[in-house]
């Protein structure tokens, strides 16, 4: 089998790199591990920057998410009683955020690239990724239990933390960067309207809790727990009291109903450099992690791959390498700069165990400056709208 570029990984950004390498005339073929519905089924983080929703636009995949997204203006910050609303139009030059599943972009990429007659594979896990340090790389999967080779001119790399790629640049190239947190997240998907118009970033010494939103009928909600935390010490009761009191705030009440689903997730940051060798390029998490504080997992992989595609582009039409050359460089300045907001975000928010009393005063008098000085809100709605293209 032959193709252009082999791609690694159907999550959101090998689906949508397939997308935008169709639409500049470039054969790809995506290969991906598990079966269809388990790629539609993941539940994961669902805020879109304002470029996320543009590149989403332009690969003509989101006439779902203009008719169901939910645009949302700030967010709530919430803490000692206080609740501050930080209104990201009026700090941002008019842009915004939107609420909308990345399961929903997954099963929007697919049965477009399905449409399209894209060459796709599932249930095909790769078992090798060969001559990346050469000009024809080869990858190695199963189908059907039985191996297959794809010869390739580029490999991209979006199989996520686990997969791999990642695996396949040398050990005395690559350069990892790593913090694992002292906390975890409790996530539930409720079916209950969503007791607010926006995010809800709630600082309590008991712990953080977020209140998001899936739709107009489905809550997400959040919980900081231990990292070692058992879900069957969780049962329904427990979770809606302790986001009560989290989430307490003098005349404002936390609808509750049926928990659908329910999952605990480690906090980490991680980066992975360089970002590509030889002929072979990482996206999304298998290139880096963030704590999802910020909202940055998503808008950084699709980020990743708008990156890659013009480079694809430039390399197979006009027959630069410059693009592709300078892929690592040009995607690592966005990663950095969401890896120090997701930290600062994480840390401002988190109660850490093991903090004293002088360390939680200051946290505490970081969240009434942020709360109290437009400069600081002005910083906050900066980042979490996420920089344009042109940035």
């Amino acid at each position: 089998m032959r193709t252009r570029v082999a791609i690694i990984g159907a999550g959101p950004a090998g689906l949508l790199l397939s997308q935008l390498l169709h639409d500049r005339g470039i054969d790809a073929v995506l290969l991906e591990a598990r079966d269809r519905a388990y790629c539609e089924g993941r539940q994961r983080a669902g805020m879109l920057e304002q470029a996320t929703v543009d590149v989403l636009r332009e690969a003509g995949a989101a006439n779902r998410l203009d008719r169901e997204g939910l645009v949302h203006h700030g967010i709530h910050l919430r803490f000692a009683g206080r609740d501050r609303h930080i209104d990201f139009p009026s700090r941002t030059g008019g842009r915004s955020v939107t609420v909308y599943g990345q399961t929903e972009i997954v099963k929007d990429l697919i049965a477009k690239r399905v449409a399209e007659g894209a060459r796709m594979y599932f249930d095909a896990p790769v078992t090798a990724i060969e001559g990346i340090d050469g000009d024809a790389p080869r990858v190695r999967f199963l189908r059907d239990g039985v191996e297959e080779v794809l010869e390739c001119d580029l490999v991209a790399g979006c199989d996520g933390f686990h997969g791999v790629s990642r695996g396949a640049i040398p050990a005395d190239v690559l350069k990892i960067h790593e913090r694992v947190h002292p906390f975890a997240w409790l996530g539930i998907l409720a079916d209950v309207a969503p007791s607010t118009d926006d995010l809800i970033y709630a600082y309590n010494e008991r712990g953080f809790a977020l209140h998001s939103m899936r739709s107009r009928a489905v809550s997400r909600l959040y919980l900081q727990v231990d990292p070692d935390a058992d879900l069957a010490d969780w049962p329904d009761e427990r979770i809606w009291a302790e986001l009560r009191e989290r989430l307490a705030l003098p005349g404002w009440t936390l609808d509750e109903g049926p928990i659908r689903e329910r999952s605990i997730t480690p906090m980490r940051s991680f980066v992975a450099e360089p970002m590509s060798f030889g002929r072979l390029f990482l996206a999304g998490d298998a290139a880096h992690i963030v704590p999802p504080t910020g909202a940055k997992g998503l808008n950084l992989a699709m980020a990743d791959v708008r990156v890659l595609a013009r480079a694809c582009e430039e390399f197979f039409l006009a027959g630069s390498r410059a693009g592709l050359d300078g892929y690592s460089d040009a995607c690592l300045r966005r990663v950095w700069r969401a890896e120090q907001f997701s930290y600062w975000m994480t840390t401002l928010l988190h109660a850490r165990g093991d903090a004293d009393a002088f360390e939680r005063r200051c946290q505490e008098a970081q969240l009434a400056y942020l709360a109290d000085s437009d400069a600081a809100m002005a910083t906050l709605a900066e980042n979490y709208v996420g920089y344009t293209w042109a940035d």
